[in-house]
């Protein structure tokens, strides 16, 4: 099936991309979610608004970007959370959690669907995380994790 991305999927492509994916890919996960619609003829002209929205919000060159992970990367980064008695959390942190946590160490505004988790995190204590500001850019943030 032959679909329009709206937003970056990891391993995919970008926003206003135009790809082939499985069927029941596109029917069952990234249409649902938003991440992509249907490509008719019409559909062309929606990408072109889609690439020039990109561009807004994409970081233009690669030395911004290594300017961006240098700023992240010297950030600690502390995120409070409710958790039990033997250190789980109660549900898990998620990329928005995150993302709120960077600007609120004093690090710069990251979009939350640039940070990758890995696995959830679901305990106490440090953990890493990689925030993609740019397809050959990538910063790693250290995060901890304490009980509220």
């Amino acid at each position: 099936m032959k679909i329009i991305l709206t937003h970056e999927v990891s391993g995919l492509g970008a926003a206003g991309d135009v790809v082939d994916v499985k069927d029941g890919y596109a029917r069952n996960y990234l249409i649902p979610r938003n991440f992509a619609i249907r490509w008719t003829k019409g559909g062309e002209k929606d990408v072109e608004q889609i690439r020039r929205a990109r561009k807004i919000h994409e970081i233009q060159t690669i030395e911004q970007a290594n300017q961006i992970k240098a700023q992240l990367e010297g950030v600690k980064v502390r995120l409070a959370v409710r958790s039990g008695d033997a250190g789980r959390l109660f549900g898990s942190v998620t990329p928005a959690d995150v993302a709120s946590a960077i600007k609120a160490a004093g690090g710069p505004e990251v979009d939350k669907r640039r940070i990758e988790l890995g696995a959830p995190i679901k305990t106490l204590g440090a953990h890493e995380t990689s925030v993609r500001l740019h397809p050959e850019v990538a910063a790693k943030v250290n995060i901890e994790v304490v009980a509220a």
